[in-house]
């Protein structure tokens, strides 16, 4: 075994046969942002012998307080995360495989991630969260929710059939329009948190120490240094999604429809989302040019208009790509 995990080998609850597990294992991470970047840098540096990188985005100036694998030569070209991602790892570890995935997570391109022995949530949105919880717990895969926004992080496991889902904990996706990391900022330690805890979770289902695995929703705010959890150590007797298996975001029954809308624009119709347009363009208005009456607002930033109706939908004009206009609107608006 190299004298690289020498120091993880000597961690007893790896050991050599947990490495040669951790060497022989697949690991897909959805989403290459703040918590993305720590946890594929994590994981790569602890010998994981294949890691899947699958992100719609691409590197920016603003990602480089936070989003540890990427520099300014990677803003400076725009480059794709997943590749930016791949790049790095392979001057990290050139002896792990990585696939790097340019892809929105959806429905359809749901099944890249089938034959990963766990899937980790570094995503920015509940809707793919539940969308991955759907596809975990009908092929009885394991996963692990992981957040942060603000200086609050929060994380959960999830093993189909033994412990909670996602849906159990949050039956319903929250409604109005959330805080997100563009606009009520992140902490880099937040991230850096909570994607530790993500991958020692990883580390654990891995090497096949299920019996450490931690069976609660937790949450820190490091700033107010609260914390706190709740038991999630076994699935709700009514819940929709691991008990009545009805998969909603699987399906795309769930999914807010996403249509061409005239000449260089994209619509994007949610499902009658409750829109509170003074709270909305006080978080906003840093970002971009905001201007809004009762029925509408408009929010324009670089080469993108985004106008938002009152219950939720969304016109994204200077894009017909549909997974820019799902990027955008989960950044500003939250989803």
């Amino acid at each position: 075994m190299s004298e690289r995990y020498s120091r993880q080998i000597l961690f007893s609850h790896i050991g050599s046969q947990g490495q040669q597990r951790l060497r022989s294992s697949k690991v897909a991470v959805v989403g290459c942002g703040a918590i993305g970047a720590s946890t594929c840098s994590l994981l790569s540096r602890a010998g994981v012998g294949t890691l899947q990188i699958i992100d719609r985005d691409y590197v920016e100036e603003s990602n480089l307080q936070r989003q540890v694998l990427f520099d300014e030569g990677d803003a400076a070209q725009s480059l794709p995360k997943a590749e930016a991602a791949k790049r790095k790892i392979a001057a990290i570890n050139s002896e792990i495989s990585v696939e790097a995935l340019v892809r929105d997570l959806t429905p359809e391109s749901i099944a890249l991630v089938e034959d990963a022995n766990v899937i980790l949530d570094c995503t920015d949105n509940f809707e793919t969260r539940y969308l991955i919880n759907d596809f975990a717990v009908s092929r009885g895969k394991r996963w692990i929710y992981a957040a942060a926004v603000g200086a609050y992080a929060v994380s959960m496991n999830v093993l189909p059939g033994e412990t909670a889902c996602l849906a159990c904990v949050f039956p319903q996706p929250p409604v109005g329009t959330l805080a997100t990391c563009e606009t009520a900022g992140i902490l880099n330690s937040a991230s850096s948190f909570i994607s530790a805890i993500q991958v020692a979770e990883a580390l654990k289902l891995l090497v096949e120490d299920i019996a450490s695995l931690r069976r609660t929703l937790l949450s820190f705010d490091l700033w107010s240094n609260e914390r706190s959890e709740l038991a999630a150590h076994s699935p709700r007797a009514d819940c929709h999604v691991c008990q009545e298996k009805k998969f909603d975001y699987l399906t795309g029954k769930a999914r807010p429809q996403i249509t061409l809308c005239g000449r260089n624009s994209v619509q994007i119709h949610e499902r009658e989302r409750p829109v509170d347009f003074d709270e909305i363009a006080s978080r906003l208005q840093p970002h971009g040019q905001v201007r809004y009456n009762e029925m509408i607002l408009k929010f324009r930033r670089e080469n993108y208009e985004l106008t938002l109706f009152t219950d939720g939908r969304a016109i994204v004009t200077g894009t017909t790509d549909p997974a820019v206009a799902r990027s955008l609107y989960a950044r500003f608006i939250g989803s």
